[in-house]
C-alpha cells in the first residue's frame, strides 16, 4: 500500500532543494616555479578575485566499467565491476574584467608555460617547443568545487553589532580535484552586434576527484 504523508512531510522532504547558483571555485596551482610565476602575474588578491570571477562550474561524474559473466549461474547474466572511470575534464566559465582580462591571461599563460613557449619566438616560421614534465605544471591539489546552500551563513546579533556567523548543521560538499591542469581554452567570439558579457570557458583535466562532505 502507498505510504500516507503529512504536509509537513512534503515540507521537510521537498520544498527545499539545492540551488544551482550558490558555489565557490579555488583554482590550485603547481608547486613547482611555474605556480611561482601565475601567483606573480596575479599579484596580491588577484587570485581570489579570478576564484569569483567562475560563473559556471560543472559538477563532476564517474562511472564503473563492468565485466560480463555469464557461467557463474545457469541463464543468468551478471555484471561485475572492476574500474573506476572517471570523467576527463571539467568545465569552467569566468567572467572577464575589462581591467586585465585576467582569466583569459592567467589561463593562456599556463598553457604557454606547459609547451614552453616563448612568445617571441612563437612569431619565427621556424619555431618549436618542449613539453614540460608533468610534474612541473599539473597542480597535485589542484581544482576545489564547493557546492552550499545561501543559509550556510546567518547574521546574528553579538552585543550592539550584527555579524555573519555559520550556521550549525548546514552542510557542504566538496569537490577536490587531484593532478588538474588545463587542457584547453574555448574560442571566444567577438562581435560588433548587440554586446554581451564576454566569458572565457576553459576545460580542465585530472586525474580523479574526491568527494568531502562537510
Amino acid at each position: 500500500m502507498p505510504k500516507t504523508r503529512s504536509v509537513s512531510d512534503v515540507k521537510s522532504n521537498l520544498l527545499r532543494p539545492a540551488l544551482t547558483s550558490v558555489f565557490e571555485v579555488e583554482i590550485g596551482l603547481p608547486s613547482s616555479s611555474l605556480g611561482t610565476k601565475l601567483r606573480s602575474l596575479l599579484g596580491a588578491g588577484k587570485q581570489d578575485q579570478l576564484n569569483l570571477m567562475c560563473s559556471e562550474a560543472v559538477l563532476p561524474g564517474s562511472q564503473l566499467a563492468t565485466t560480463e559473466l555469464n557461467n557463474h549461474f545457469t541463464g543468468v547474466t551478471e555484471r561485475h565491476a572492476y574500474r573506476r572511470i572517471y570523467d576527463e575534464t571539467i568545465d569552467l566559465s569566468f567572467y572577464v574584467d575589462a581591467d586585465n582580462h585576467w582569466p583569459i591571461r592567467f589561463f593562456e599563460e599556463w598553457i604557454s608555460a606547459i609547451v614552453n613557449e616563448d612568445q617571441e619566438e612563437a612569431l619565427a616560421k621556424n619555431y618549436f617547443y618542449r613539453v614540460k614534465f608533468p610534474d612541473d605544471y599539473i597542480a597535485d591539489q589542484g581544482l576545489k568545487v564547493v557546492k552550499f546552500e545561501k543559509d550556510i551563513e546567518t547574521r546574528r546579533q553579538i552585543g550592539p553589532r550584527y555579524m555573519s556567523l555559520p550556521t550549525p548543521n548546514a552542510s557542504s560538499l566538496e569537490y577536490k580535484f587531484v593532478r588538474s591542469f588545463p587542457r584547453s581554452i574555448t574560442s571566444m567570439p567577438v562581435t560588433y552586434d548587440a554586446s554581451s558579457l564576454l566569458k572565457c570557458s576553459v576545460q580542465m583535466t585530472d586525474a580523479r576527484y574526491v568527494v568531502v562532505p562537510s
